[in-house]
């Protein structure tokens, strides 16, 4: 680490602790040239999310859209909320360790579908049914035939 004040390349660390937040860890440090004690911060780099949508758009991941989603596709549906978080956080969790820096809308849209078909099956057919723009009746059937199959 670079001295503050002498600009030397060798420092000693003399204490380490995490901030009250735990966001990172705070390095009281000495050095080796100098003398002087300086603080450093030391923090992890998160790379942002980047979602391309289906018209080339890019946009920051927004785990808030997901739920909305989910909230409209669980309406009245016997659902606790704490299901549908932990839901979002298993989807974005797969997200960031996929090591993908962008990742297309039906991506996550598929694997909405998927954690939700395990979840709630109606919800499932509502969120599939405005995801995947079923037009008619038979687009409905075909997919809830699938359902059937699976039972």
């Amino acid at each position: 680490m670079r001295c503050a004040y002498c600009g030397h390349l060798e420092s000693k660390v003399l204490d380490s602790r995490p901030t009250d937040d735990g966001s990172a860890i705070r390095r009281r440090r000495e050095c080796t040239s100098c003398g002087k004690r300086f603080t450093t911060y030391e923090r992890i780099e998160e790379v942002p999310l980047v979602v391309v949508k289906k018209d080339g758009g890019r946009e920051v991941f927004d785990r808030n859209k997901i739920l909305r989603g989910l909230l409209t596709a669980c309406e009245k549906r016997p659902i606790q909320m704490s299901h549908l978080e932990k839901l979002v956080d298993d989807i974005e969790k797969e997200l960031k360790n996929s090591l993908a820096k962008e990742i297309e809308t039906n991506k996550i849209g598929e694997m909405v579908m998927e954690h939700l078909r395990k979840l709630d099956e109606v919800a499932y057919v509502r969120f599939a049914s405005v995801y995947r723009q079923f037009t008619d009746i038979n687009k409905f059937r075909q997919e809830l035939e699938k359902l059937l199959e699976e039972k």
